[in-house]
This record gives structure tokens, sequence and C-alpha cells, in this order.
């Protein structure tokens, strides 16, 4: 009899202990099947949008009266020859671009390592003072608007923004002119302008455009 109770007793726990198992397993699987049906939201397009919004609004920007004179230079007492750069000048810049909420550090800090390199160039002699009717002496916003490597253009709002490759924090894009008349240029129709963005804030920003390459712009 003390055997029989005995026996009973270890089904009952068994069966106690196989039934919270499988109380367990189906509870598992349930959370399982609810985290696969949850919805997977892609924000490509939404940023793709924001990117080429931002690119035109740049470019909208850097056309109007709110844009920076790129080049800080201090003239002569004659208004006739650059001989220096205005670093006070170069401050506010910086400011301004900060201001805009188009641009990230990164780019700031690059546009500002230009400027102070080419002046350190024009006192180390590395290239004379020009005119002010002449193009600088050397590559930097020299002949052509560096916001688009461009001498004229079409609507700004008419940009289109081409992704190379683009995840959640950086990415790599190029945009082209739109919604060109039939009888275009066929240079504005094979152009392209390469440019980055990164995420900061939780916002896109330009992290670097072509026109403003380091290495490119400080070549005499």
């Amino acid at each position: 009899m003390k055997y029989l109770k005995l026996g009973i007793s270890i089904i009952a726990i068994c069966l106690f202990s196989c039934n919270r198992t499988d109380k367990h397993q189906k509870s598992t699987r349930a959370d399982t099947t609810k985290k696969i049906k949850s919805p997977v939201i892609s924000s490509s397009q939404n940023d793709n949008e924001e990117i080429q919004n931002l690119i035109r609004n740049m470019l909208a920007w850097s056309d109007s009266k709110n844009r920076v004179l790129l080049v800080p230079v201090i003239t002569n007492g004659k208004d006739s020859i650059y001989t220096s750069f205005d670093l006070n000048e170069l401050k506010a810049n910086l400011e301004k671009l900060k201001a805009t909420n188009f641009f990230s550090a990164e780019f700031i800090e690059n546009y500002k390592q230009i400027i102070l390199t080419l002046d350190q160039e024009m006192k180390d002699k590395k290239f004379s003072p020009w005119s002010t009717g002449e193009l600088p002496p050397f590559n930097f916003a020299n002949d052509v608007n560096p916001w688009c490597d461009c001498q004229d253009n079409s609507s700004w709002s008419a940009i289109k923004v081409c992704v190379v490759n683009l995840n959640n924090e950086s990415g790599e894009l190029y945009w082209k002119w739109g919604d060109l008349d039939a009888n275009a240029s066929a240079d504005w129709k094979d152009f392209r302008y390469k440019f980055k963005v990164k995420k900061e804030d939780g916002k896109w920003k330009i992290s670097y455009m072509e026109g403003f390459d380091f290495n490119d712009s400080i070549k005499s």
C-alpha cells in the first residue's frame, strides 16, 4: 500500500511537470509567432525623400542671399589684390554652416581645414596674392560653383538623387538634373555630382561633397 501511494505521487508530479513544460513551450511558440508577424517597416523610401529634399534645400540656400562667401579673403589698401585670408570671417562662416542644419560636423571641419591650409600656404608663399578680377591660384571655388560644380543651373527642385549605397547611419549618393528639356545639352544629361550623408541627432546631414574634396581643393 505504501508503494502504491508513492507510485501515485510520482505519476502526479510527472503529469504536473509535463503540463507546465507544455504550457511553457506553447507560450514560447506563441511569443515567437508574434515576433515573426510584427511588421518590419523599411525606411529606405523615407530616407531617399529626406535626402533629396536635403540636397534641394541646401542648393537653394547656397544660391540665396543667406549663403556664405566660401573664400574669405582680405585685400590690400587699394582693394586690388587679395593678400590674405580673413579668419574672423571664416569663423562666422562655420557658424552659418552649422545653423543651416544641412551639414554634418565632418563637412564643416573639412571646409575649415581647406581655408586654414590655403591660408598657411599663402603665408608660406606657395602661391602669390592675386588680383581681385582674376581667378584664385588654387582649385577651390575656382571658376565653377563648388556647391554644384556648375556655372549655371536648372531648377534646384528638379534635382534627382540616386543611391549608390545607404544604410541606417550613412550613405554614398549622387544627384543629377531631372526633367530636362529634350534639347538640353548632353553635358547636363550626363552630369553627376557625388556626395555623402551621415545621420546626426536623428537627421540626415551632408558629410561630403565632391566640390569640397580636400585634396583637390588645395591643389594649385
